[in-house]
């Protein structure tokens, strides 16, 4: 599928006034996709196809990224939980399993404090995480994030061309891994689509909000109560190796899947390991 059919074949909705872009495709059991930061639903597209296969897959662009609007205000992790709460409860699903990436991690971390809460709207069944910052201690921010949050970040995002999104992306891909050029045209189109580029350093602010509520999102992962797997790009510079050794070490019985020699977008970069790994989950989950 192509980046242009992917928009077209895909619908909005609204929320608190702002137009969300989301995709809903296949049958069979409810599986829920929750992409990263600065990119969108479309880090799926390598395993959309057989993930369609065997789920009803929903998705969508959160506030500020790819099709959905992008409005100069602050943004807040929760309120990107709370669109998802309200398209299954738009689509009418009660339950579904649960896929998610960087940014998306701690979306599904606050999804789950709602449910161990009794407060969520639906159920998820299963989580599978991918390479994010689950705690607040092990995200090694690189240099491009650290200015974004800087008093020079609204200055930055201005500046900011496809050679500057390039540069960063390849260094957290893994080194035999490399994001394609088309990959990163598609990356940039649909960052810099309605100026989002501009609203990057006001995204950023998840860094701080993950510290803010780490007892919160983390504490969820230790007392959940539903299967979980952390499949994770063991050389990603952000969230790698050292991330599942600390994972290992706070979580109980932790279920962790090591992806040797690939970088932060395990999706991207070995698609297959992810979705055997992925399906293995909730395949043998019992849920």
């Amino acid at each position: 599928m192509k980046l242009q059919q992917w928009r077209d074949t895909g619908e909005y909705f609204e929320h608190e006034g702002h137009r969300i872009f989301y995709r809903v495709e296949g049958e069979g059991e409810p599986l829920l996709l929750i992409h990263g930061y600065p990119t969108s639903s479309w880090d799926w597209i390598k395993i959309w196809p057989e993930l369609v296969a065997r789920y009803r897959c929903i998705t969508l662009d959160m506030l500020g990224f790819g099709y959905s609007d992008k409005p100069q205000q602050p943004y807040s992790l929760y309120f990107q939980a709370d669109l998802y709460c309200r398209l299954l409860e738009r689509l009418g699903v009660g339950e579904c399993h649960v896929l998610a990436h960087d940014y998306g991690d701690t979306v599904a971390q606050e999804l789950l404090a709602r449910q161990n809460e009794g407060s969520l709207g639906f159920h998820m069944k299963t989580l599978n995480l991918l390479n994010g910052g689950l705690f607040p201690e092990t995200h090694h921010a690189v240099f491009m994030q650290k200015v974004l949050r800087s008093p020079i970040g609204g200055l930055l995002v201005k500046l900011m061309k496809r050679g500057t999104l390039s540069k960063n992306l390849k260094k957290v891909f893994g080194p035999d891994t490399p994001p394609s050029e088309q990959e990163i045209d598609e990356f940039w189109e649909l960052i810099q689509y309605n100026d989002g580029h501009k609203v990057m350093h006001r995204l950023i602010h998840y860094i701080t909000e993950r510290r803010a509520n780490r007892e919160r999102w983390v504490g969820a992962l230790q007392q959940a109560e539903i299967p979980i797997r952390l499949t994770d790009g063991v050389l990603d510079p952000v969230s790698g190796g050292h991330l599942v050794d600390r994972y290992e070490a706070l979580i109980p019985n932790p279920d962790t899947v090591r992806l040797e020699g690939v970088g932060h977008y395990p999706q991207v970069e070995a698609p297959e390991a992810v979705l055997a790994s992925v399906l293995e989950k909730i395949e043998h989950s019992g849920a």
